[in-house]
Formats: C-alpha cells, sequence, structure tokens
C-alpha cells in the first residue's frame, strides 16, 4: 500500500447533526458550509481561489 507524502493535502467535510449543513475545511484553514455536497467539493478543488482565513473577516 502506498502511503500518501507528508505534505498531501488533507480535506475534511463534516456532517453537523440535526441539519442538512456540511462544513468543509481546506488544507489551508479555510471553512466553508453548504447544504450541497457536489458545492462543497467544488469550493475545496478552487484552492486557492477561495477565501483564506486570513482573507475572511471574523
Amino acid at each position: 500500500m502506498r502511503r500518501p507524502s507528508p505534505s498531501s493535502a488533507v480535506f475534511r467535510i463534516r456532517w453537523l447533526p440535526g441539519t442538512d449543513v456540511l462544513l468543509g475545511t481546506c488544507h489551508c484553514g479555510a471553512e466553508h458550509e453548504s447544504q450541497d455536497p457536489v458545492e462543497m467539493w467544488d469550493w475545496m478543488l478552487a484552492h486557492p481561489d477561495h477565501p483564506t482565513p486570513k482573507d475572511t473577516p471574523r
């Protein structure tokens, strides 16, 4: 079995229990909420063309 390299990007998608909402976290730390799994993957795979945590006002 081939092991991923230490520099491999990790994308996480979590379902928020009790809702239809998915919370995606890009390997750069940016987060995005969506109810549509296709939209979520499009957002993640658009890296670096999506907002990063430093671009997002809090």
